[in-house]
């Protein structure tokens, strides 16, 4: 097979949305640098929406974004926490996907922490293959042909192959 054909995790992302900010942040915080070993970094609000009590810059969330070793790890562990169980429905277009967590001490390894309390997070797997640096670089930025996209099928693929992840048809309660 051709080797520019082969698929690759290029970056997972765990996101927590805390709404506000706080010591609610605080506890996001230290639960992301907790199952990643990195320091998070703050998500703050572009817009302003009244009704809610959101103003540009205030501080709504916290992220990381794993690469190499340290993603796939990540991945693994979470994915155990899903019991390797994932809907079709959480695959994009392009290949990518993401999935929830209610409650972090279903990841094997992490025990209830009572000054973080219980809380939840989302994980963002985006896949590509070599070459997809066109689009990124700065001089003679290109795009991606059709062909060389990777596909909901492909990602599907690969990672029933490569994480031995079995797939629901309907949506998870």
């Amino acid at each position: 097979m051709n080797e520019m054909k082969n698929l690759r995790i290029e970056k997972v992302t765990l996101n927590i949305g805390t709404g506000e900010a706080g010591e609610k942040l605080e506890k996001a915080k230290k639960l992301l640098s907790t199952i990643s070993g990195k320091t998070p970094v703050v998500r703050k609000a572009t817009k302003r929406i009244p009704t809610w009590g959101v103003r540009p810059g205030l501080e709504l969330g916290v992220k990381i974004t794993l690469r190499g070793k340290d993603a796939e790890e990540v991945l693994i562990r979470t994915l155990n926490a899903k019991e390797n169980l994932i809907s079709k429905k959480s695959f994009d277009q392009y290949g990518n996907f993401g999935f929830g967590l209610q409650e972090y001490i279903d990841i094997p390894g992490l025990t209830y922490m009572p000054e973080i309390g219980t809380m939840g997070l989302d994980i963002t797997v985006t896949l590509e293959r070599k070459g997809f640096r066109v689009k990124r670089r700065k001089y003679f930025k290109k795009s991606i042909p059709e062909k060389h996209r990777v596909t909901k099928e492909e990602a599907i693929k690969f990672i029933k192959t490569k994480f031995k992840v079995n797939y629901t048809e309907e949506e998870e309660e």
